[in-house]
């Protein structure tokens, strides 16, 4: 709840900026012609609120039908849902910030930020229903002074300095 408490602030630093960019931007390509981009983003984020609302339906829909786990259908229509709302929300800085979220590498490292962010809230049970197994690669760190295996005492069931070990996590 102590986060929280920043929340007005922020709304309202937000607003200083958003109004800041308005105006600088208006001073450059002038009053009309950016109401009319401002309201064309806005425009833009109507559409793509409808259009990314019934794709992230659609994918959830196949995915509960394929016996899938759901939750990167559902992190991926999030991710989407707030790129379309930020487009929606009167601002040229949050539209900005919504276009970005549509380009596809950014949209990937966002839905890994939104992934991890919700398997660390729920437990890990939930997280493996809902995402499935985690998929892990460990490697230990190469040792340079790294002896062959004859050399070396009897070892206790770890892998050695340059192996790698893949596999799923299953609780």
């Amino acid at each position: 709840m102590r986060k929280l408490r920043w929340v007005p602030l922020a709304v309202l630093l937000l607003g200083v900026v958003e109004f800041a960019v308005f105006w600088g931007l208006s001073r450059v390509l002038g009053l009309g012609l950016t109401l009319l981009l401002a309201v064309g983003l806005m425009l833009l984020g109507v559409v793509l609120l409808r259009r990314e609302g019934l794709s992230a339906w659609r994918r959830l829909r196949e995915a509960r039908l394929a016996g899938q786990t759901r939750g990167d259908q559902a992190v991926d229509g999030v991710v989407g849902l707030i790129a379309a709302l930020l487009l929606v929300v009167p601002g040229l800085l949050t539209a900005a910030v919504g276009l970005l979220l549509l380009i596809p590498p950014v949209r990937r490292l966002a839905r890994g930020r939104v992934r991890a962010a919700t398997e660390k809230r729920i437990p890990a049970s939930a997280a493996n229903s809902v995402f499935g197994p985690r998929r892990v690669r460990v490697s230990t760190p190469h040792d340079p002074h790294h002896q062959p295996q004859a050399q070396q005492p009897p070892t206790t069931g770890r892998p050695g300095p340059s192996e790698v070990i893949e596999g799923e996590i299953v609780d």
